[in-house]
């Protein structure tokens, strides 16, 4: 077989093509880029363009791998403010305003140099008061994408990996990530105002579809993502997850395929559940399908229960535990891991050798090398 480049590999596993051999795609996201760049991560996620530093990492490994360009939406209804102050234990605290027609909404989060920033301020407060604002300033036109910043970045990338257009999250994380209280007040918010935010989740799918059809007509990228936060069987359930966020992937897949594209869906934790579900809506990947604890697709059985419920029509990715196999496992634990991931998938092209989540900066190179080798070495077709 002729070799092929790491994003020829991993579109081929996508639509289930067979390829020279698998795609091997650590999942470097924030901590080992930054780490190979030499940069502290409040450098990293304001100076360092996120595209390209993927593009180093993954060269740098000899490995294929995804990653997201994030759409550009202009919103000339609401104008924004931001204002930074340095706290006394060397933190960033940045605190931002947003002023809409239907009132200001205000938040906050804290960059420190050794963690990507997270949040300390969510904007909706009180939810019939600050709902409205909240969806004018969250969901804008996406007819007014500005594209040039993705499509630079495409041409930037070019080969080296599989750049996907980032759509954003589902219903769920959407709402819940911006409520003052995080997941526990979003839950409570989906029974004390149900009605209200079934309406906000109608609008929020046409939203989503529109920017799927706005990528796909203005862009040329083959792949497009939807992430993940607490939209899992893990925190969400399975039950919540099929009303409150499956129809949003549904509706974003259908409009894809629509288009020719593809659609790659991050999904946390646990899974078995609603695996079948995957197959069902025709997702073209998804990731990671970890391993207990904090996922449920343990060993070849667990490999073999999830091959039997995709049944060919979607694409696994992950697998190998990043904390307790690569940051603390030997090489030689690594290696029985992608093993048992080839045992389960070695029969389909519609397999890549991932890891659960995003590897840590702790991790050992060698055993990022022992995985890249050993998935290398059993799939290579020759």
């Amino acid at each position: 077989m002729v070799a092929l480049s790491p994003k020829q590999r991993m579109l081929n596993a996508y639509r289930g093509v067979w390829s020279d051999r698998a795609a091997v795609a650590p999942e470097f996201w924030y901590y080992y880029p930054a780490r190979l760049l030499g940069v502290d991560m409040i450098a990293f996620q304001r100076e360092v363009p996120f595209h390209l530093a993927l593009k180093t990492t993954f060269e740098a490994f000899g490995c294929e791998g995804w990653g997201a360009a994030f759409p550009a939406l202009p919103n000339e209804r609401v104008t924004h403010r931001s204002e930074e102050r340095w706290t006394d234990d060397g933190r960033l605290l940045v605190r931002h305003t947003v002023r809409t027609p239907f009132g200001e909404l205000s938040s906050a989060q804290l960059c420190d140099r050794a963690q990507p920033a997270w949040v300390v301020e969510r904007p909706i407060k009180a939810v019939e008061r600050d709902l409205p604002a909240f969806e004018c300033a969250s969901l804008p036109e996406p007819e007014g994408l500005d594209a040039g910043p993705m499509l630079r970045a495409w041409e930037e990338v070019g080969e080296a990996y599989l750049l996907e257009a980032w759509l954003g999250a589902p219903f769920f994380d959407f709402y819940a990530g911006a409520r003052e209280g995080g997941f526990a007040q979003g839950i409570y918010d989906l029974e004390d105002h149900e009605a209200l935010l079934e309406g906000l989740q109608a609008r929020f799918i046409e939203h989503m579809v529109r920017k799927t059809r706005a990528v796909c007509e203005r862009t040329p990228f083959e792949a497009l993502c939807v992430g993940c936060s607490w939209s899992n069987n893990s925190l969400l359930g399975a039950r919540r997850w099929r009303r409150w966020d499956k129809p949003v992937l549904a509706a974003v897949a259908e409009e894809a395929h629509r288009h020719g594209r593809l659609l790659h869906v991050h999904f946390h934790g646990r899974c078995l559940e609603t695996v079948a579900d995957f197959a069902e809506m025709g997702l073209d990947c998804v990731c990671p399908f970890e391993r207990p604890p904090g996922g449920d697709v343990a060993g070849v059985e667990g490999l073999r229960e999830v091959a039997r419920r995709l049944g060919g029509r979607t694409t696994f990715n992950g697998n190998i535990h990043t904390v307790e196999t690569l940051i603390r496992g030997t090489e030689e634990d690594v290696r029985r891991e992608v093993r048992e991931v080839w045992e389960a998938f070695g029969h389909t092209p519609r397999a890549i050798i991932g890891t659960g989540d995003q590897v840590g900066r702790e991790t050992p190179e060698e055993n990022l090398h022992a995985m890249i080798e050993e998935a290398k070495r059993l799939s290579a077709r020759r």
